[in-house]
């Protein structure tokens, strides 16, 4: 009896001193609690801490990258404008005049600048897709015109003419050769592949056996060409 009734006595101060010291301790940590929470706010005001995440949000940890991805985008925004050139269009098209065009359009481009073509105008050895250059000059003729050349462009600084102004047309190439006044593109490469199928001219007047040069085109060309 006496066994039990210590061991029942025990465990009532057992109870008693552990909610003695529960509730002691919660008495401690509520004020501490508390003083921190105070604490944080006194020290830590909520605008100073929102300053601060904005201003690290702006930070960038690597600008050189930043302003070497803004600059190329810059300079490939930007777009050099075409170099200007004028033409001259004359013959059979509506209005026919000086055009400012540029570099890199077609002959084509210049027509419809002039208007396009007249009914009555020959379109045929004109080279739509051939791309134009400065002073270069375009004559369309009328149908059953014959004329030196279609279309042309002066080569200045050219050194093909001899010490008497002529050239040679065994030994020009396609730029010499346009230099001579109304040969165009068309009939310089004719005059080559001429050469290049039966060797050399024999006399100026055999110019007439290359194709799309007539007896009156040889007699507008014959002061202006030798073979020698």
């Amino acid at each position: 009896m006496n066994v039990l009734h210590m061991d029942a006595a025990e465990e009532r101060v057992t109870v008693l001193f552990l909610s003695f010291v529960s509730g002691k301790w919660r008495k401690i940590i509520t004020p501490i609690a508390a003083i921190a929470v105070i604490s944080a706010f006194l020290f830590f005001p909520k605008g100073q801490a929102d300053d601060n995440t904005f201003v690290m949000s702006e930070q960038n940890p690597f600008p050189e990258l930043i302003e070497e991805k803004i600059e190329e985008e810059i300079v490939s925004s930007i777009q050099i404008a075409p170099a200007p050139i004028v033409v001259d269009v004359k013959g059979a098209v509506r209005h026919p005049g000086v055009y400012s065009m540029q570099d890199g359009d077609r002959l084509i481009d210049a027509i419809n600048a002039a208007g396009g073509y007249l009914p009555n105008a020959d379109s045929r050895m004109l080279n739509h897709a051939m791309k134009l250059a400065d002073e270069f000059v375009v004559y369309v003729p009328i149908i059953g015109e014959e004329v030196l050349d279609i279309s042309f462009t002066p080569l200045s600084g050219a050194s093909a003419p001899q010490d008497d102004g002529k050239v040679n047309i065994n030994t020009a190439d396609e730029k010499e050769l346009m230099t001579i006044p109304g040969v165009g593109p068309s009939k310089a490469a004719a005059i080559v592949q001429y050469r290049t199928d039966h060797g050399d001219f024999k006399s100026p007047e055999s110019l007439m056996e290359v194709s799309g040069i007539g007896q009156k085109t040889f007699e507008k060309l014959e002061s202006q060409i030798t073979v020698n």
